[in-house]
């Protein structure tokens, strides 16, 4: 389980830079997450924590008007609609969909854009480059080190002949890491097969599927929807036999293996910082870098593991020089 992370000297810097705000006011944050699953809650909790922290120290209140479309897009592009009408000061969208909804209602109106989450802002052309995003889009991303995951599976088992890949072929999140877990395991001359769904019964489909083949492991990278299945497919992976390797901690928190990658809570801290930045400071989101994390940490739900029958310390100990730290969790629905 995880608490609530504040970057304590990213919030010194803040607080120590000079203010373009008057003490009283309230600024208007309205904050859309993609869908409801353990890692994008993270996000919102710690960002509206953080925000709640800045606003008591500086004497200014963030008036939050959050919503979830559920991945649904004509319920997303009526919530960024709601928004512009309340007059926000900034949006903040969580996860790349909402993030390009965003970025595009706001071009003639300039509402100013933080993204959470976006795992390539680069190849869906939310900014010009992560250094100067160019618009007045910044954000958070998680972009995840797909090789860094795959070494994993062939420390653990350096004889898999066969990869499940389990993913959303709708999901930009996906694509780029698929993409790349496909050159990894084509220069390796190891098999892989695609297992697809679009929502939480075609993906029960696909991982019933992958178990059927017998597959020797599977990989997801950050995709939302396989995220919000989890907690459908885990013991029908685990009763396979079958590691489901993930591109966060999230998914093992809800039954998969392992979990590698972004911490999320800090993730959320630091999107809520360059927020206060913006509406504080003044920071120009065109100017301000896109931030990306890689933390080098797995995580391992003990539970699937002793149902896989690995030995934990052994599984550590193969694991260890890929990573930079090795977590536990145990299954359960969101951090607390």
């Amino acid at each position: 389980m995880k608490k609530i992370i504040c970057t304590v000297i990213a919030l010194a810097m803040l607080l120590s830079m000079t203010a373009a705000f008057a003490e009283g006011e309230t600024y208007k944050v309205g904050i859309c997450n993609y869908v409801d699953h353990a890692s994008l809650n993270q996000i919102v909790d710690n960002l509206e924590a953080q925000l709640a922290a800045i606003g008591e120290e500086q004497g200014v209140t963030f008036e939050i008007n959050y919503d979830n479309c559920n991945a649904d897009a004509s319920v997303l592009s009526q919530i960024v609609a709601n928004f512009i009408a309340d007059d926000v000061d900034i949006m903040v969208g969580v996860a790349t969909p909402v993030a390009m909804q965003m970025q595009s209602a706001t071009e003639d109106n300039q509402i100013p854009v933080v993204f959470a989450a976006v795992s390539d802002p680069l190849a869906v052309e939310l900014v010009d480059s992560l250094e100067a995003p160019g618009a007045n889009i910044t954000g958070t991303s998680d972009f995840l080190n797909t090789t860094a995951v795959l070494n994993l599976i062939f420390a653990a088992n350096p004889d898999a002949q066969t990869i499940g890949l389990l993913y959303d072929v709708g999901q930009d999140s996906s694509a780029t890491p698929i993409a790349d877990a496909k050159a990894y395991l084509d220069e390796k001359g190891v098999a892989y097969k695609d297992y697809t769904g679009t929502n939480t019964s075609e993906v029960i489909l696909a991982a019933q599927a992958a178990a059927a083949d017998g597959v020797d492991a599977i990989f997801t990278p950050t995709d939302n929807t396989v995220m919000a299945a989890e907690l459908s497919i885990y013991e029908v992976l685990a009763e396979a036999g079958i590691p489901h390797y993930t591109g966060a901690d999230s998914f093992a928190l809800n039954g998969a293996f392992l979990g590698y990658g972004v911490d999320y809570a800090n993730l959320g801290v630091e999107t809520a910082n360059m927020v206060a930045d913006i509406l504080l400071n003044g920071a120009n989101p065109a100017e301000t870098p896109v931030m990306t994390f890689d933390n080098g940490a797995a995580t391992i739900n003990t539970e699937t593991s002793e149902a896989l029958g690995f030995d934990f310390d052994a599984i550590s100990e193969a694991f260890a020089p890929y990573c930079t730290a090795i977590l536990t969790v145990i299954t359960e629905e969101n951090f607390e």
